[in-house]
């Protein structure tokens, strides 16, 4: 993800273009006896960095709690690019790439915040979920404006050559 200047979003507010969250570090259970992060909390570390993203787009915990409205994840594809070795910390980037009344896809970088390097991927879909009936919803108009903003502000930045990749074992 190639960063560009901060978007003006719906009143005016800036949208970081990509989204970037503060530094994540590794906590020391999440180290495999090989000595690098056990493959499952690469996607911890995505949702943690994915929560602060949530929190700037206005539907994170807070929204939940007040409405009544979350997301769930639907699908997800993840890539390992680099390991992360223990006294490390990460920081993960978000693009949204789609938007619809009921769904959100995005994706994430996770990078080493030392030296930039992007250690894994993530790209995922989310439905837009009443957690009282547990069925998909629509965003409210206010909240879909405001996604609205940041998936225009989104699309002045190039889309991952991978998004949208399958998954399968290339022939040589």
């Amino acid at each position: 993800m190639t960063e560009i200047l901060d978007h003006p979003g719906p009143k005016g507010i800036a949208i970081p273009t990509p989204f970037r969250s503060t530094p994540i570090a590794l906590e020391p259970e999440w180290l495999d006896p090989n000595g690098h992060l056990n493959m499952a909390y690469y996607l911890v570390l995505s949702e943690r960095g994915l929560d602060q993203a949530w929190t700037a787009m206005g539907i994170g915990w807070e929204y939940a709690r007040e409405t009544g409205l979350s997301t769930f994840t639907a699908e997800v594809h993840t890539r390992y690019l680099r390991e992360l070795l223990a006294g490390t910390q990460a920081v993960v980037t978000f693009q949204v790439l789609e938007l619809d009344e009921k769904r959100l896809r995005g994706v994430s970088e996770i990078r080493d915040a030392g030296d930039g390097a992007v250690a894994a991927t993530t790209e995922q879909v989310w439905l837009h979920v009443d957690l009282a009936t547990r069925r998909v919803t629509p965003w409210p108009g206010a909240v879909r404006e405001g996604l609205e903003g940041w998936r225009s502000a989104h699309a002045r930045l190039s889309v991952p050559e991978w998004a949208g990749r399958g998954i399968a074992m290339r022939r040589s």
